[in-house]
């Protein structure tokens, strides 16, 4: 969770394993030597979501977190077209409580 964009509610996620600052710190060092968060690049101000907890209506309440991610090199990143999170998957019935995060690719 990179950021607290990427965590509903960040103030209940202070001392969670993957909210820690240095965690964080860790991440952005990848991102400053190159690295491409995919989901950010092309959708920078938007709450994107792709893990929510089986606790009662996180999901209908999109009271999720962003813990899956794509980073991207600097050859592939040129040639980032879409990049998504398929939220409907995780309403589906007996569903994993991530959704498929995806990329496009330009050829």
């Amino acid at each position: 969770m990179p950021t607290e964009l990427d965590v509903y509610k960040p103030e209940r996620w202070v001392d969670y394993a993957l909210f820690r600052p240095e965690v964080r710190k860790a991440f952005k060092i990848l991102v400053d030597q190159g690295w491409t968060d995919a989901i950010r690049k092309l959708h920078p101000t938007k709450a994107t979501y792709t893990f929510w907890n089986y606790f009662p209506n996180a999901y209908l309440r999109n009271a999720g977190l962003r813990i899956d991610h794509f980073l991207l090199s600097p050859d592939l990143a040129k040639k980032l077209k879409k990049s998504g999170v398929d939220k409907d998957v995780r309403g589906w019935d007996k569903s994993s409580d991530h959704a498929p995060v995806w990329i496009e690719l330009k050829k």
